[in-house]
């Protein structure tokens, strides 16, 4: 067996690796989208790396689209095979998918309209939601803890990694005549306080594992004091200061701990009674989603609801859907919170709303999770004085300000508890994927430390013999 990795290797996005049996089973990693990458991003995902008619099987660790978004292509290039995922997998990459083609779709209009003004070619998206649709009739979803018996050579089963709703690490068992060969991949790794989520479990004994390592050079601050500090931000903001709070959230996942935090403080009467907005339709199908997932939910989660059956909703929050009551939120000079996606603020509604708010002194910019450098997001972080949107240049005025310990990325504490169940000394090799450059090197010498004797940064299109 060998395994190439095609994505998510001098960067965080792009999730792919295709594993190859010896009988030539081809089997796929997940299949997800570069993000953030700058104007490079579109020829990365173009390039699938591989031969979609020859992959016979896709295994998805989760619905986040830099693990998932790149399927629609794979089918539209002839994938014909099933997508295993687990149910509530399944669910999040229905409304993803075909959000992540409307979008395509949309960027590839308006990219044909100024082409058009220039005497050039239009614009095909990478995938339309035609692609999309027909891509999720290949989904297979299978509870967790399941052996799912791929040919006589392989099998696999989902373990929990409390990243997502529905995430999962991935445990391959390979019988390739006679030699017994066990390969886990990790997906996301989630975190051991998560405040939704059963924390990761423990994995098979492998001989192999491809790791995540977003947050490997760092030990996330305190959970215990998120509430605070998000009452503190928005006392500041919205009534101190009487401006708006903007919130670039991931639609799934960061949107649910947010609300999920803001309900605690109502119910606590602690939260001011300023307007909650959460601007962005797919964050409402996606909560909706998580609203139906409560086998996921952690034991502190299960007893709240005894008490508040909608940890989701509370009197001054509203779901914003229709795209004029979106602008409207940017012509109100009221104080209010919002929270949109995209969590990197590279695209979605959240950008429009940094457009009409980054250069006014009243407002803050919260950012709750990893955001690529390159991102606006990441620029927004690294102090960047004056940002690029839209086409126009606008000075940074807004207080900029982070939450990590929000993040559904593990740290890397984290991420060696999550890897203390194997024997460390009997794993033949770690291969570190999803994170930066310098952050795998950090990482790196942790597991060294740690006793997992070969540790490899596998590059862009390099195979490995297993």
């Amino acid at each position: 067996m060998k395994v190439k990795f095609l994505g998510a290797t001098e960067t965080v996005t792009g999730s792919k690796h295709l594993v190859i049996t010896e009988s030539g089973l081809q089997v796929l990693l997940d299949c997800g989208l570069f993000q953030g990458e700058g104007r490079q991003t579109d020829e990365m995902n173009e390039q699938l790396g591989l031969n979609a008619e020859k992959v016979d099987v896709v295994i998805l660790s989760h619905g986040h689209i830099d693990h998932c978004g790149n399927l629609p292509l794979l089918v539209k290039k002839g994938f014909t095979g099933k997508i295993y995922s687990t149910q509530a997998t399944f669910d999040v990459c229905s409304i993803l998918l075909l959000d992540s083609a409307h979008i395509h779709e949309s960027d590839a209009a308006f990219r044909s309209k100024h082409n058009r003004k220039k005497g050039l070619p239009p614009v095909k998206p990478l995938y339309t939601i035609e692609d999309a649709e027909k891509c999720l009739g290949f989904f297979e979803p299978v509870d967790y803890s399941t052996d799912i018996k791929l040919n006589n050579e392989l099998s696999f089963y989902f373990s929990e990694n409390g990243h997502i709703v529905g995430s999962a690490a991935i445990n391959l068992s390979a019988n390739e005549n006679g030699k017994y060969t066990k390969l886990t991949f990790s997906g996301d790794i989630g975190r051991y306080s998560d405040p939704l989520l059963k924390p990761p479990g423990v994995f098979q004994k492998a001989d192999y594992i491809i790791c995540e390592s977003t947050y490997g050079d760092r030990e996330h601050e305190s959970s215990g004091n998120i509430e605070s500090q998000i009452l503190e931000i928005v006392k500041e903001t919205c009534v101190e200061r009487k401006g708006k709070l903007i919130i670039p959230a991931f639609s799934l996942g960061r949107t649910q701990e947010i609300i999920f935090v803001l309900d605690k403080l109502t119910n606590d009467g602690a939260l001011p009674a300023i307007p909650v907005y959460v601007d962005s339709p797919l964050s409402s199908k996606a909560t909706a989603i998580v609203r139906q997932h409560t086998g996921s939910f952690n034991e502190t989660l299960q007893a709240y609801l005894k008490k508040d059956a909608d940890p989701f909703g509370f009197p001054f929050l509203k779901y914003i859907e229709k795209s004029e009551d979106s602008r409207r939120l940017n012509e109100m000079d009221e104080p209010c919170v919002i929270i949109s996606a995209s969590g990197m603020a590279d695209a979605g509604r959240v950008k429009h709303h940094l457009r009409y708010n980054i250069s006014d002194p009243r407002a803050t910019v919260l950012i709750c999770g990893y955001c690529s450098p390159r991102s606006l997001g990441g620029r927004l972080l690294s102090g960047a004085k004056e940002v690029h949107i839209f086409g126009d240049f606008f000075e940074v005025k807004a207080q900029v300000k982070s939450i990590q310990s929000l993040s559904a990325h593990a740290d890397y504490k984290e991420m060696l508890e999550f890897l203390s169940c194997q024997h460390a000394p009997s794993v033949k090799a770690v291969f570190l994927v999803h994170g930066e450059d310098d952050v795998k090197l950090a990482f790196k010498e942790k597991l060294k430390e740690a006793g997992f004797k070969t540790v490899v940064i596998p590059k862009k299109g390099e195979s490995f013999e297993l």
